[in-house]
């Protein structure tokens, strides 16, 4: 097994190197950017504008990461530019970086990203990797506990489901989930803020914040439940939508594993049927379940939270990556897809590696022999 994983390790490097490659040249086709960005606020005060960029005051940001082709001289190549001195232009691109050529700043920002130097953003005026550490423990929490509790619920009741094929029980567990997968989670964020958060009905939990204003006055024991109450609702709203899929998957398994000869032989033994589906159906109807654990939490963490984000004025990663985009802010879009995409590989390889705990019988090594 250590041999398979320094193999999957060694390969994460070409892997991330390759996603980065492909997104830095998708980002040369697209349209806009910082430049014209600036150009666009120019225009409208021109003489102000000019004023900020000709004192130098972008100084160094992001000098490595710019995600642009680089303009020579032609100021006309900008929508925006026309109307504003060349030289102040060329102060602009030199600012962000793009009076290198392409390949230079690819490589620039390669060789920085391997030594986690992400440099500056163009328009917060603060480093990328302190903007990211800032928004972590709000997409984090997020994704962690909706991920939990997802699995939590799911995995019962889809063991409860198989046994119970057919049954009431399983009809109406089966409408339940389907109405809760097709329906949003940003309605049910609604809906829970209508209901309980000083909507029109109750006011029983903040509807802003990770945590409560004075959280770090308060004791050890207030500042877990402070944190708790303020994640509550957040968590429930992710979580709803995600049940379908697990439920369904989890009895699909136990299902397809009732039925081998193994299990008939273990009830012709006469062990107890807690015993069979326990002892025996669990280890080997979970390995799927266990498979999907790391691309549902990507999908949490990354990809679910935005609106929820928005509705309950959460400053997470999300939030921060959909403003870089608009923004074109692009050491903080580059920054976020590294770590979004070697935080995504660690995990595949950690549901690898979860499958040897749950059956010894899997062997990676010899499989690749």
């Amino acid at each position: 097994m250590t041999a398979y994983i320094i193999r999957r390790l060694l390969l994460i490097v070409p892997t991330l190197l390759g996603i980065m490659i492909i997104n830095f040249a998708i980002v040369q086709f697209a349209p806009g950017g910082p430049v014209e960005q600036i150009l666009a606020e120019m225009s409208g005060q021109v003489g102000e504008a000019t004023e900020r960029f000709a004192g130098g005051q972008l100084g160094e940001a992001g000098q490595q990461d710019a995600g642009e082709a680089p303009s020579g001289s032609a100021a006309s190549q900008y929508r925006g530019a026309q109307g504003i001195d060349p030289e102040i232009i060329a102060e602009i691109e030199k600012s962000f970086g793009f009076d290198r050529p392409w390949y230079e700043r690819l490589g620039m920002m390669l060789v920085d990203y391997a030594t986690f130097d992400f440099g500056e953003s163009f328009f917060r005026d603060a480093q990328v990797v302190d903007l990211v550490l800032e928004k972590m423990p709000v997409s984090i929490s997020l994704g962690l506990w909706t991920t939990l509790l997802v699995y939590l619920i799911s995995i019962p009741l889809g063991i409860a489901k198989a046994v119970r094929d057919g049954s009431r029980f399983d009809v109406w567990t089966s409408g339940v989930i389907t109405i809760g997968y097709a329906v949003p989670g940003f309605l049910f964020a609604i809906l829970m803020i209508i209901l309980f958060s000083g909507g029109r009905f109750l006011d029983l939990f903040p509807l802003r914040g990770l945590v409560s204003d004075n959280w770090e006055e308060l004791p050890l024991g207030q500042q877990i439940l402070d944190y708790f109450w303020h994640i509550t609702l957040p968590v429930v709203s992710m979580a709803i939508g995600g049940f379908a899929t697990l439920t369904m998957l989890t009895k699909n398994s136990f299902l397809d594993q009732v039925n081998q000869q193994y299990v008939i032989t273990a009830r012709a033994k006469g062990l107890t049927e807690k015993r069979v589906l326990y002892g025996h159906v669990f280890r080997n109807a979970m390995l799927i379940v266990i498979a999907g654990f790391p691309a549902a939490f990507i999908s949490v963490l990354f990809t679910g939270a935005l609106l929820i984000e928005l509705i309950f004025s959460l400053d997470g990663l999300g939030l921060l990556g959909f403003e870089a985009v608009l923004n074109r802010d692009y050491p903080v879009m580059f920054a976020t897809l590294y770590f979004f995409t070697l935080l995504g590989l660690i995990l595949q390889l950690v549901g690898d590696i979860t499958y040897t705990l749950v059956d010894p019988r899997i062997d990676f090594e010899s499989r690749d022999a």
